[in-house]
C-alpha cells in the first residue's frame, strides 16, 4: 500500500511538473473579472457616442459612419484593451511570485504567439471591413477572431478557456445575424461572459 502510495505521489508530482512547463498558471480569475469591468464601462462610453438618446436594443437608424464617431469608438476599444493588458500583467506577476516562477517564460512566450496569430490577423481584416463600409459587421468579426485566438492558447492556460471561445464565437455567429445591436453582444462577449468567468477561476485557482 506505501509503494502504492508512493508512486501516485510521484505521477501526481511529474503530471504537475509537466502541466507547469506547458501552461500558464500564472493567469488570475480577478484579472478576467476586471477586463469584464472594463469592457461593460468602455460599452457605457460607446453607448453614448453612438446610441443616445436611442435605447441599445432599438434598432439604430444611423450606423457609426462619422469618422469622428468611429475613431472615439477606436479610442474607447483601445482603453479597455490597455488597461485590461496591463492589470493581467500586474495580477500575473503577483502571482508568479506566490508560486516562484517567472512571469515571462518559454510558456508565456509560447502563449502570447498563439494569441496573436489570430487576433493580428483579425485586426487587418476588421480594417478592411472598416474600410469598405461594413461596420455592422466589425462586432461580430472581433467576437469571432477573439473566440479564435482563446481557442488557439488554450493549450497553454486553463482548460476552461477554450470554452470560453466557443462562446465568443457562438456570440458572434449570432451578433453577425443580428445587425445593428453589435454593442450589446459586444458587452455581453467582452463584459458579463469574462466576470463569470473570472468569478469561477477565481473560486477555482486563486482562493
Amino acid at each position: 500500500m506505501d509503494k502504492n502510495s508512493d508512486y501516485q505521489k510521484d505521477i501526481e508530482s511529474i503530471r504537475h511538473m509537466m502541466e507547469k512547463s506547458v501552461k500558464f498558471l500564472s493567469l488570475t480569475g480577478l484579472s478576467g473579472i476586471l477586463a469584464g469591468v472594463y469592457a461593460l464601462i468602455g460599452a457605457g462610453f460607446a453607448y453614448s457616442e453612438v446610441y443616445l438618446p436611442q435605447t441599445p436594443f432599438d434598432y439604430p437608424n444611423q450606423s457609426a459612419k462619422e469618422i469622428t464617431v468611429i475613431i472615439k469608438l477606436v479610442t474607447i476599444a483601445l482603453a479597455v484593451l490597455v488597461s485590461s493588458l496591463i492589470t493581467g500583467y500586474i495580477l500575473a506577476s503577483r502571482k508568479a511570485n506566490k508560486l516562484g516562477v517567472k512571469v515571462w517564460n518559454t510558456t508565456s512566450k509560447r502563449l502570447v504567439i498563439n494569441l496573436l496569430v489570430p487576433l493580428v490577423t483579425g485586426s487587418i481584416f476588421l480594417m478592411f471591413l472598416a474600410f469598405y463600409g461594413y461596420y455592422a459587421l466589425v462586432a461580430p468579426a472581433f467576437l469571432i477572431f477573439y473566440g479564435l485566438a482563446l481557442i488557439q492558447a488554450s493549450p497553454n492556460l486553463y482548460d476552461e478557456i477554450r470554452y470560453l471561445g466557443y462562446l465568443e464565437i457562438a456570440l458572434g455567429i449570432i451578433s453577425a445575424a443580428l445587425p445593428g445591436f453589435g454593442l450589446i453582444f459586444w458587452a455581453v462577449g467582452f463584459g458579463v461572459l469574462h466576470i463569470i468567468y473570472g468569478a469561477m477561476m477565481f473560486k477555482k485557482y486563486d482562493r
